[in-house]
């Protein structure tokens, strides 16, 4: 008997003693997986033998954990991959996510739209509907719509789905999953997003648990695990999309979302109170209203237009006019409010790294050096060598951090998440 049929769960026919060591195989396989899942699904074991270093496990049960998740359709061994040129010996089996394989539903609402899509592991997109550009003020309407997207894409697909997770723009309280701050969307304080989501991955047949959380949130996840965060232990996300500024924090590759899932609202951290503008929050200079697409189109003295989103207004006024003063004045001014916020957060937190997204990257690209300066100036630990400071690197992070939601029990037990074993 191998120790693959044995991590199935398979009865052991031979006597007790002799069967010892397969036993003890089943327990040190049947708690690799998730480990060993984990790894191939975030790119760090494109190889048996690096699987086997990171398991810490002896090769026999590093195969059989190979060979138990390749069963389960996860992920695809390949036992005679082609040597580089110029190296000796035989090649180790190659590791790879099974591109046929489950899928999450991933959805996404935003102040410009929404969008469904499927995610396999590894975050790829395997497909995505066509976005919807208008959100109704009711939630159950849009969140009724993106999955109906989500259930025909599977259905297209014929894929086999894990479960769902939805990424919105505002604080998800814990455990209720309520939507407290969807400033933008002009949807109700409170709204129950996840139970509305969960019944609406119900009504259309969809299989698996569903899941919400913050947009901010999802994209330093998937930032995390398949981007510009990756090998990162603490990371730092900063974002900012059609209005608003959001935070997000990962520590040791888990997000961190305080007693109530309320931690990182980075956007009222107050970096211009001389003069600063109001903020629904009640104070005045908050980053929230200093830093974000509104702030830079407004200091450069452009009225946004209706036709597209604040966001692409002001990522193109940068790329495009850059060379207009008005518009590097604007520039630096919102580049110094935000090396200001990252440096108090640089202080509190210790990362050691920081992406930025959204609106924020495009600042990042435009004048790197000078906000580099502005957080190593203000930051206590800055002075000390400087934390990386990178852009985010992924399409649609926060849709890959959806599904991340969604594979989670998948990469806690594949087996008992697709087999019930």
């Amino acid at each position: 008997m191998t120790d693959s049929s044995l991590m199935s769960g398979k009865a052991d026919p031979r006597p007790a003693g002799e069967g010892t060591t397969s036993r003890t195989r089943l327990d040190r396989g049947r708690g690799a997986l998730g480990p060993a899942l984990e790894l191939v699904h975030t790119g760090r074991a494109p190889t048996r033998a690096v699987l086997t270093a990171e398991l810490g496990v002896t090769r026999a049960t590093a195969g059989a954990v190979a060979a138990e998740l390749e069963a389960l359709g996860l992920i695809r061994v390949d036992a005679r991959p082609s040597a580089p040129a110029g190296s000796q010996g035989r090649p180790s089996h190659r590791l790879n996510v099974a591109e046929d394989g489950p899928v999450a539903l991933a959805a996404q609402v935003h102040a410009d739209g929404f969008r469904a899509a499927l995610v396999g592991l590894g975050g790829r997109i395997v497909a995505t509907a066509p976005g919807c550009e208008t959100v109704d003020a009711d939630p159950a309407k849009v969140l009724g719509s993106v999955v109906e997207a989500g259930a025909r894409l599977l259905h297209e697909t014929g894929r086999r789905c894990v479960g769902a997770g939805l990424a919105v723009p505002s604080a998800v309280a814990e455990p209720e999953g309520l939507a407290l701050n969807p400033l933008h969307l002009a949807w109700p304080v409170g709204a129950p997003v996840r139970e509305i989501f969960a019944a609406c991955v119900r009504d259309a047949g969809i299989t698996g648990p569903a899941f919400a959380a913050n947009d901010v949130n999802l994209a330093a996840l998937a930032e995390h695990r398949h981007g510009a965060g990756r090998g990162s232990r603490d990371l730092l996300c900063v974002a900012t999309g059609h209005r608003g500024v959001g935070g997000a924090l990962v520590l040791d590759g888990r997000l961190h979302t305080g007693s109530s899932g309320l931690a990182l609202e980075v956007g009222h951290l107050t970096v211009n109170p001389e003069g600063g503008r109001p903020c629904h929050c009640g104070s005045r200079g908050c980053l929230d209203v200093e830093a974000d697409p509104l702030a830079l189109l407004t200091a450069a003295g452009r009225d946004p237009g209706p036709e597209v989103s604040l966001l692409q207004q002001a990522n193109d006024l940068i790329r495009h006019e850059y060379d207009d003063p008005d518009v590097r004045r604007a520039v630096e001014a919102l580049v110094d409010r935000l090396g200001l916020g990252l440096a108090g957060l640089v202080n509190i937190l210790n990362p050691d790294r920081i992406i930025l997204g959204g609106l924020h990257r495009t600042l990042l690209d435009a004048d790197p050096e000078r906000l580099r300066a502005v957080v190593a100036d203000r930051s206590l630990w800055g002075r000390s060598g400087g934390v990386p400071i990178l852009a985010c690197s992924l399409d649609h992070n926060s849709l890959v951090g959806a599904a991340e939601l969604a594979w989670q029990p998948v990469l806690d037990d594949p087996l008992g998440a697709l087999t019930g074993g």
